[in-house]
């Protein structure tokens, strides 16, 4: 684990912790990313998320998800928080869940996109 993950959010340090048991590499850069300060940690809008992914492609923010832009694709989007307007535009025509949710689903990292 990062010695710069905040070791006050049980939440992050489970996270972290289920990255680092993966085998897959796209779990390491995810690890190595949400490791960082808070401050350092990609912030992505909906916008850009748009920009780069593809239809019915999965994709991860190795850090938060803010709303700005508009999403038209149906997406699977992954991340450790988001906000609330960028939840709902993702559900509108994906599906938007947590990085422990995704990678319990899909512990190889299969056809996963990190956004950053």
């Amino acid at each position: 684990m990062d010695a710069k993950a905040d070791p006050t959010n049980p939440i992050l340090l489970e996270t972290l912790e289920l990255l680092q048991e993966q085998e897959a590499a796209v779990w390491n850069d995810v690890a190595e990313n949400l490791g960082k300060v808070n401050r350092k940690r990609p912030e992505v809008n909906i916008s850009d998320i748009e920009r780069v992914a593809e239809e019915g492609e999965t994709v991860v923010v190795p850090g938060k998800v803010l709303g700005a832009g508009r999403l038209t694709k149906e997406i699977e989007v992954a991340a450790f928080k988001a906000s609330d307007s960028a939840k709902q535009q993702i559900n509108e025509n994906g599906e938007f869940k947590f990085i422990q949710d995704l990678v319990e689903e899909n512990p190889e990292g299969s056809r996963v996109r990190i956004v950053k």
